[in-house]
């Protein structure tokens, strides 16, 4: 399977001329100049980003992707892997964080199955994209084989092609996969040189000796990979589903002009791979929180990346980005309605 073009070609770029004018704009309202802190600079962001005098993040497009992790077998999770199959069901019909939320926020939801133990059923809302029942166990041999790998970033490619198609101006992408922390923090000690006792967390809710134990399955992970840090070979031998489907969905929303929200560890990882590959892709992301998971400063700091938030959140499925979401509504709407000092007659800085 030939991989998504998107992965082979640099994205374009924001709008400086947008950008520009955003910032003028943010020096005439009346306000002191600053004083809305970083909304200011989102405002100015997200106007290069849609291209527009008067940004909008709206309609916003939420996709969950799930998958199951072969690393299990490692005894790396303090839940069964029965559950990334049961949760896909909860998102359906409504019970999860991100379904909450997106209901709430008013953005559409969808869950893309790209593989699971458990049998799951067909679901209003659940796109089924079956590459295989669990990736391999990536201690002892890659997760993925190149077919997969090209799969999962193509179905990635194919939810933000369903975005772009349906007018949304900012994608969320979250992730269900039990496991997943495992394979995200070896995807982050691969990429950027460091041990796994630095990234390694509690994922599921791991004590101490779990989280030892899960920093020495990926210890012998990473040995068996080697040194290579190209991000499709990485992403092959120590990625999951879900993150290479993120990976994809990232640079396809950066081809087609779409913002894109960051969530927590797992979307941050996917984020890493995507930029590896083609680091104009950053540009086109904002990181909505830091995630609790000790891994994600490392991956915030590699990204260059200031988020949002800091709630202690690490549910992942995109629900931190979906809590950060009504910022970037706010900043689009100060940005858009306040009036100026000479539309409201208020007298400007003194001295200019």
């Amino acid at each position: 399977m030939a991989l998504p073009q998107s992965w082979l070609t640099p994205p374009p770029g924001p709008s400086g001329k947008h950008a520009a004018i955003a910032a003028e704009r943010q020096q005439v309202l009346t306000k002191p100049p600053g004083s809305l802190g970083q909304l200011e600079q989102l405002a100015i962001t997200l106007a290069g980003l849609t291209g527009s005098n008067a940004p909008t993040v709206d309609p916003v497009r939420m996709v969950v992707f799930a998958g199951d992790h072969g690393v299990c077998a490692e005894g790396v999770s303090a839940f069964p892997q029965a559950v990334t199959a049961q949760m896909i069901a909860n998102f359906a019909a409504g019970g999860a964080a991100i379904s909450v939320m997106a209901k709430q926020l008013g953005a559409s939801l969808e869950v893309v199955n790209l593989g699971t133990v458990g049998e799951v059923p067909e679901l209003d809302g659940v796109i089924h994209q079956v590459i295989a029942p669990s990736t391999a166990n990536m201690v002892e041999t890659p997760a993925l084989s190149p077919d997969q790998v090209a799969a999962a970033l193509t179905s990635g490619d194919q939810a933000a092609e369903r975005s772009a198609n349906a007018g949304c101006r900012l994608f969320i992408g979250g992730d269900m996969g039990i496991g997943n922390t495992t394979s995200a923090a070896a995807l982050a000690c691969a990429l950027l040189g460091l041990p796994p006792e630095r990234l390694v967390g509690p994922g599921t809710g791991l004590n101490r000796e779990g989280v030892t134990h899960k920093a020495r399955v990926v210890e012998k992970a990473l040995a068996r990979h080697g040194n290579d840090r190209d991000a499709l070979s990485v992403l092959a031998s120590l990625g999951g589903f879900e993150i290479a489907a993120l990976a994809g969905a990232i640079l396809g929303c950066a081809a087609r002009r779409i913002p894109v929200l960051v969530d927590g560890f797992i979307v941050s990882a996917a984020a890493l791979v995507a930029v590896q590959r083609q680091p104009g892709a950053r540009d086109w992301l904002i990181f909505a929180h830091r995630s609790a998971e000790p891994g994600h400063d490392a991956v915030l700091e590699a990204l260059d990346a200031t988020p949002l938030l800091d709630l202690g959140m690490r549910l992942g499925e995109g629900s931190g980005a979906a809590v950060a979401l009504p910022l970037l509504r706010a900043a689009c709407a100060l940005h858009n309605h306040m009036a100026s000092f000479a539309d409201a007659g208020v007298s400007g800085k003194s001295g200019e």
